[in-house]
């Protein structure tokens, strides 16, 4: 299926490992032009140059912290006019209630919510100036379904989902369209993070807490970056433009949930 992205220009935010990674790789398949973000230099300078030279685009890669102004400053400064904007940042680290402070929701606003609504605020309106324009936001499952050891999460990207559901409605007539994707458990870092804990904790080896949490999902497996990617690049489409304000599950249906 032809896209109808080639020529088209992306910031796609951490974006050298994960489910990052995947969406841009999705979309540079698509023949797009990527902004690459994360914190660390070395780490994505290596993910830039593996896609550039396996889909021929054009990457440009800047490291920087994009939960603060100065890195948001500079991804946007590198980037100049865009057509497409992944917003994502890893999540919080998982914990008790009693045990978060004021700090600990401020540091995890930042990263979850406000750095996706001020990246969203810099490029909504050269998209709407120009009638077309795609802005897909990395969220949780925990949206749908919360999860408790990700209180930190579940509250950062709730609101940000509610900033979403009313701006998606404001900047449709312009031919932009904002859209969430919602992750079960898939493949990644953060998933190691989190069986890493379990294992800890239950005195079992990482591999038995992995498939453990495997059992739990009725797919029986965690998800993948490329199939996340493609989701991802599909929401990015001229295919996708009366797809406005959704949040879209990929948990291997994991949610149970009717709607």
């Amino acid at each position: 299926m032809d896209l109808g992205l080639k020529g088209k220009r992306a910031i796609v935010c951490a974006s050298s490992k994960g489910l990052g990674r995947g969406c841009a790789e999705a979309l540079a398949e698509a023949g797009v032009d990527l902004v690459l973000n994360a914190r660390g230099a070395d780490a994505l300078e290596q993910t830039g140059a593996e896609i550039r030279e396996k889909y021929g685009v054009d990457v440009t890669c800047v490291a920087a912290d994009i939960s603060t102004d100065e890195g948001r400053e500079a991804v946007l400064k590198a980037a100049g006019e865009v057509d497409i904007l992944v917003n994502n940042a890893g999540g919080p680290p998982p914990g008790l209630w009693s045990e978060w402070d004021r700090e600990d929701f401020i540091a995890a606003l930042d990263a979850n919510m406000l750095a996706p609504i001020a990246m969203m605020k810099a490029v909504l309106p050269s998209m709407c100036d120009r009638g077309w324009g795609r802005v897909v936001n990395i969220t949780s499952q925990s949206v749908k379904s919360p999860i408790a050891v990700l209180g930190l999460s579940n509250s950062a990207r709730a609101g940000l989902t509610g900033y979403v559901a009313g701006t998606s409605r404001q900047v449709a007539p312009f031919g932009v369209t904002i859209n969430n994707i919602l992750p079960g458990i898939h493949a990644t870092d953060r998933a190691v993070s989190l069986d890493q804990g379990v294992a800890a904790q239950q005195g079992i080896s990482i591999e038995d807490a992995a498939d453990q949490r495997a059992q739990t999902i009725p797919a029986r497996r965690y998800g993948t970056s490329s199939e996340f990617g493609a989701t991802c690049a599909f929401l990015c489409s001229h295919h996708a433009g009366f797809i406005v304000g959704q949040n879209i599950l990929l948990d291997g249906g994991a949610v149970n949930s009717t709607l």
